[in-house]
């Protein structure tokens, strides 16, 4: 939470601006609003034949546990050149943009996951520093109960399927926390309509 105003240095307030509708952080001295905004997660599922590549987290949340490559945006970056470098830092995995292919809004922490589908360039990887191990999968060696959050679990089950018919739209939709873990709600256009993650899946 902010507390001083970084252009003055003065205690913020919360309250509602002029001409606005929700409470933002207002300097109460030169009255500059300080927005916060949803924050940006890009990543890559990287594809070598028949198996997707998997990050075994080195760090929390969720040590131990299996995600796709992928992390926050950078200033003076594209949403396609942080995906590249995510997965570099996290796989030192070169690979080739195909297409967008999973976009999830997760309003309960404030954040937008953006998951392009890739190719690995040469097959080569080896685990980055916040990787304890870096591997191929195939659909059946995957166990599901170790992945690490419910944005991995939803793209994995989109692309298997996917792959399955030949086809690879836009995956859409939102997570948010349900009664026996975290829900898929789909966006208006997907026809996969619902899963369910257990927790602590997590975002």
């Amino acid at each position: 939470m902010m507390k001083f105003c970084n252009v003055c240095g003065s205690r913020l307030v919360e309250r509602v601006p002029r001409d606005d509708d929700r409470r933002r952080h207002v300097c109460s001295d030169c009255g500059t609003v300080h927005y916060q905004n949803p924050k940006i997660v890009t990543g890559c599922l990287p594809v070598w034949g028949d198996s997707v590549l998997l990050c075994r987290r080195a760090i929390e949340p969720r040590k131990g546990f299996w995600t796709v490559p992928a992390g926050f945006m950078e200033l003076d970056e594209t949403v396609e050149q942080g995906a590249i470098r995510e997965t570099w830092e996290e796989a030192r995995a070169r690979v080739e943009i195909l297409a967008p292919y999973s976009m999830f809004n997760l309003p309960h922490v404030n954040q937008l996951y953006v998951i392009f589908r890739a190719r690995l360039t040469d097959g080569e990887f080896e685990p980055g520093p916040e990787s304890a191990d870096v591997r191929l999968f195939a659909e059946q060696d995957i166990t599901w109960a170790d992945l690490a959050f419910g944005t991995v679990r939803q793209t994995l089950t989109f692309f298997f399927a996917d792959r399955a018919s030949g086809r690879f739209p836009l995956r859409s939709g939102t997570i948010v926390p349900g009664k026996n873990g975290f829900r898929f709600e789909a966006g208006p256009d997907d026809q996969l309509r619902v899963a369910e993650s257990p927790r602590p899946v997590g975002n």
